[in-house]
């Protein structure tokens, strides 16, 4: 505990490029920047495949694939080839080591919970409620945008939730491929055998971790439509009235 109230109240911690406010941007960054990427993709065919009924077996094909494979491993395999592809396509080789492994296996385990929940959030909504739309003359984006994702939003934001955090953890596997990020301390507390650097990399990942789980948490509630809020009281007020 001396060691890490060392690490933590040290003021050289807080300074320079190694510093905690400057890991904790490298970190957001990474993840954000990963979950993103991962949205252009999976968030169209999410919302495609809720709104149509189409492609199902696709969806759940990519969400089964993205969740079978160990994310370390995705790093390592892509490792060689972001490093052999460094000459032809011209970009940096320190990016084939640093950034472009530790990033496509981050976007490939964003891809499949934000998929899910945006096909999973708009095959929820009540099937009448679209059919009355289309009986007012409503065309189907307006059906999609005004009526559906408003209802999918909690389960979206939910989906969203799971990506981040994933990614926020997976993120500090990336300092084994020398990436920045709060796994940097956790790595180099190693190294050094500075326990206070690494019980503070730990303390770190997870203040981050949870606070964002929180935030988002938050978010859900609020999007959460005071009508679905209200009809899930009753649901609940029904069972328990019948189970007693």
């Amino acid at each position: 505990m001396e060691q890490l109230l060392g690490f933590l109240f040290d003021a050289a911690s807080w300074e320079g490029e190694q510093g905690i406010p400057n890991r904790i941007i490298e970190h957001l960054f990474i993840s954000f920047l990963a979950v993103g990427t991962a949205s252009l993709f999976a968030l169209p065919l999410g919302l495609y495949i809720g709104h149509t009924g189409k492609l199902q077996l696709l969806g759940i094909n990519i969400a089964s694939i993205g969740r079978a494979i160990p994310s370390y491993a995705v790093m390592v395999m892509l490792l060689p080839v972001m490093l052999g592809l460094a000459p032809v396509l011209g970009y940096d080789p320190r990016l084939g080591l640093r950034f472009f492994p530790i990033f496509l296996a981050m976007v490939l385990l964003a891809i499949p919970p934000i998929l899910v929940a945006a096909y999973a959030g708009l095959q929820e909504v009540d099937r009448d409620l679209t059919e009355s739309s289309r009986g007012m003359g409503l065309t189907e984006r307006q059906i999609l945008t005004g009526v559906e994702l408003p209802l999918a939003l909690p389960v979206l934001v939910g989906g969203y939730r799971v990506a981040l955090l994933q990614v926020i953890a997976t993120a500090t596997i990336g300092a084994f491929l020398a990436a920045g990020g709060l796994g940097r301390y956790i790595i180099d507390g190693i190294a050094r055998r500075d326990d206070g650097m690494l019980y503070g990399g730990v303390l770190l990942v997870a203040i981050l971790a949870i606070g964002t789980d929180v935030l988002l948490s938050w978010l859900q509630r609020r999007l959460t439509p005071r009508g679905v809020k209200l009809a899930t009281e009753l649901d609940a007020q029904r069972t328990g009235g019948a189970a007693s």
